[in-house]
């Protein structure tokens, strides 16, 4: 894709945010199809289990626009940690407040934990934005798999329509070429493993994820499948059919074997809505990350990113709607001191 294209494409998608809430970036079909095209000979070039350092920060869901946030930064100490970012479903003004907080590319490193499209009004700006980035920082802004970059799901859950309506079905299906490229996993300073979903009874290596073919579709059920869907449950130990209906539920007897085995510290996944923005599992042995604020207009949760430094320190930070902002203090959580600081 020219430079100089791919520039005045970012420019484009930015300046939205000095717009009316909701307005629509103005991009021409040919240009979303390069940067597709442009992607997904970047992601093939990768490998499907990247191998990332610290400092990063990763993020998670954000799904439908809300015009309305607090801002409230979340400090807390933690030891083996990186910065990483949930779901971010189709919110493309909280995306924005995202970079806002942690800082534009490239002066932060990112790792987003996919689910970027379906249920928001904009999943062509926000898919369009953090694609823009992964090929204008190739080595510093990563992007991996979820369970809605699939066309049997973002075919019934908005993204199919949203194409449809503002361009056509064939845009659809040129993201849908690029999607089956994406990468599935993250290793974090060969310590923090990073996904979508969860583990897999069939995961006994981890050289299993590099060897996963791309492009492919999401199967109905094996190791690919259940990265993208797997979930924690406190409800029983061991493995257990998932509520879903597609894939497994895993204990924190199963997060503790996999950490042992392969000497690895924490799991970081997305894939759950989680009141605070983050929620720790199995004895703060996996996190989960939800980077949605107030989802679907539903919820009221507070959505969060997580960075780690070069020591594997980790912070939060935290979007909450305006009508749940507190008058400060101190607060705590799964034995962790927690400071809120409030920002302007």
């Amino acid at each position: 894709m020219d430079p100089a294209l791919l520039d005045d494409v970012i420019r484009r998608l930015l300046e939205v945010k000095n717009l009316k809430p909701g307005k629509n970036a103005q991009l021409s079909e040919s240009e979303i199809k390069q940067l597709c095209a442009a992607a997904k000979e970047i992601f093939l070039q990768q490998p499907n289990l990247l191998e990332l350092e610290a400092p990063i920060k990763i993020c998670g869901r954000l799904e439908e626009s809300i015009e309305y946030w607090s801002r409230c930064l979340l400090i807390l100490s933690c030891e083996n940690f990186g910065e990483n970012i949930g779901d971010v479903h189709g919110q493309y003004s909280d995306l924005l407040r995202l970079f806002d907080y942690g800082g534009y590319p490239p002066q932060s490193n990112y790792l987003f934990l996919g689910d970027y499209v379906d249920r928001g009004k904009q999943s062509l700006e926000t898919i369009c934005l953090l694609l823009a980035y992964k090929v204008k920082y190739p080595e510093n802004f990563f992007l991996l798999r979820g369970n809605h970059e699939c066309a049997s799901v973002n075919r019934i859950y908005g993204f199919y329509d949203e194409c449809k309506r503002r361009f056509s079905v064939k845009l659809w299906k040129t993201f849908t070429d690029c999607f089956n490229c994406l990468p599935v996993s993250a290793l974090i300073d060969e310590k923090i493993l990073c996904m979508h979903g969860g583990l897999s009874p069939e995961l006994n290596k981890l050289d299993q994820i590099l060897n996963l073919n791309r492009p492919t579709d999401v199967p109905d059920t094996g190791l690919l499948c259940d990265l993208l869907w797997s979930d924690p449950s406190n409800e029983a130990q061991g493995w257990a059919m998932n509520d879903r209906g597609v894939s497994y539920t895993f204990g924190p007897d199963k997060v503790a074997e996999f950490l042992e085995k392969h000497e690895l510290d924490l799991i970081c996944r997305a894939h759950q809505v989680v009141e605070d923005g983050y929620e720790f599992f199995a004895n703060r042995q996996l996190v989960t990350i939800f980077s949605a604020p107030n989802y679907c207009g539903e919820f009221d949760n507070a959505g969060a990113m997580m960075s780690v430094d070069e020591t594997l320190m980790c912070s939060f930070q935290i979007l909450k709607p305006a009508r749940k902002m507190l008058a400060g203090g101190t607060n705590t959580k799964s034995g962790f001191k927690v400071r809120m600081i409030y920002m302007e």
